[in-house]
């Protein structure tokens, strides 16, 4: 018979091994591979998109006249494990005193205004104060918590300046980018979608690598040039002690429905998803390229691999009921609510 002094030592021992069991577990589950799920439950959608003051038009498919309503309630299930369900409480409770800022495109703004929605949702009636600066940055702080999420809008990492002699993308400087992200608590990056653009939407005259100066190359290697750029950036400046990071991933578009095994169309009219866990037009090359250079950081970086899951959203963007209504085809960004609160869902379970 066990002397009762030994029990709780016992009890002790087997609250450890449960955790490291249940840590393991949570280590191997892979949060990217799963599929789509139906859900009409009163827990679906995350939230009321018409009750959250921070979605811009663009991003208001409901409010823009979206007939359909089944795009607001589908829930990513990985194949391996479960998602736990995103509470906003016990996330503005983790991140108290903290600051979070997500850097990049539109991208990074459909992710942005996801997770402050997400967070307004779990208590509509604190208090916030919302801020946007003159230097390409927005802050969203719940006053309550001390919790800054911020936007700090910037498409190529890099360095984008004007000189005289025009606007230089410098693929191997990253001093004036950098400068907001340094004592940030949770950093999520994001560059894609401006690497290809050319004539009046191209915000640049000149590449510049190793003060040479170049029209034009091609896109991918200055996408990759660009990473590596930021990749030694993130070893020279960030401490895993100190900052948590992520990058986003490459999100992709539905402009093309002979990858999924359709002729020709766009995302136009598109009501249903792609059913199962693979996207019949593979994977960019872009996730490619990103996955290769951030095998190179020595600091930790969580890549948020949303392509896949993404992917098999066609049905999930604004179409013809973005910002600009029918003068435009938005088969890039995504309604909310929607496919970027899957995205968050999972940030939250990777913070746990």
């Amino acid at each position: 018979m066990l002397h009762s002094s030994v029990i709780p030592f016992i009890a002790l021992f087997l609250v450890v091994i449960l955790h490291l069991l249940e840590q393991a577990n949570t280590e191997k589950c892979d949060y990217f591979t799963g599929n789509w799920i139906y859900e009409t439950s009163s827990k679906s959608p995350f939230y009321d998109s018409k009750l959250c003051p921070f979605i811009g038009k663009e991003f208001s498919c409901e409010k823009n006249g979206r007939p359909d309503q089944r795009y607001h309630n589908y829930r990513w299930q990985p194949t391996s494990c479960n998602l736990s369900r995103f509470n906003g409480h016990d996330l503005l409770e983790k991140l108290r005193g903290k600051s979070v800022m997500f850097v990049g495109d539109s991208l990074s703004r459909n992710q942005w205004t996801s997770l402050v929605c997400l967070l307004y949702n779990s208590e509509p009636q604190q208090k916030y104060k919302f801020t946007r600066g003159s230097d390409d940055l927005t802050m969203l702080t719940f006053t309550e918590y001390d919790v800054k999420v911020m936007l700090n809008r910037n498409q190529y990492l890099v360095d984008l300046v004007n000189e005289t002699n025009g606007r230089i993308l410098k693929l191997d400087s990253i001093e004036i980018s950098g400068k907001p992200w340094k004592g940030i608590d949770m950093l999520i990056f994001n560059t894609w979608h401006w690497w290809y653009r050319k004539g009046s939407g191209q915000p640049w005259d000149y590449i510049e690598v190793s003060n040479e100066l170049y029209k034009d190359m091609d896109r991918m290697v200055a996408f990759e040039k660009a990473l590596n750029t930021w990749a030694a950036w993130i070893d020279n400046n960030i401490h895993p002690s100190t900052s948590i990071v992520f990058f986003q991933g490459i999100s992709p578009t539905h402009y093309n429905g002979t990858e999924w095994d359709e002729v020709g169309g766009t995302c136009m009219g598109e009501t249903e998803l792609i059913e199962g866990s693979t996207y019949p037009g593979g994977s960019p090359l872009a996730l490619k390229v990103l996955k290769k250079v951030l095998s190179t950081v020595e600091n930790m970086v969580t890549l948020l691999d949303i392509t896949n899951l993404s992917q098999l959203r066609k049905d999930g963007h604004p179409s013809i009921y973005g910002i600009n209504g029918k003068s435009v085809m938005d088969c890039t960004h995504w309604c909310l609510s929607g496919v970027p609160d899957a995205w968050n869902q999972i940030l939250y379970n990777l913070l746990l």
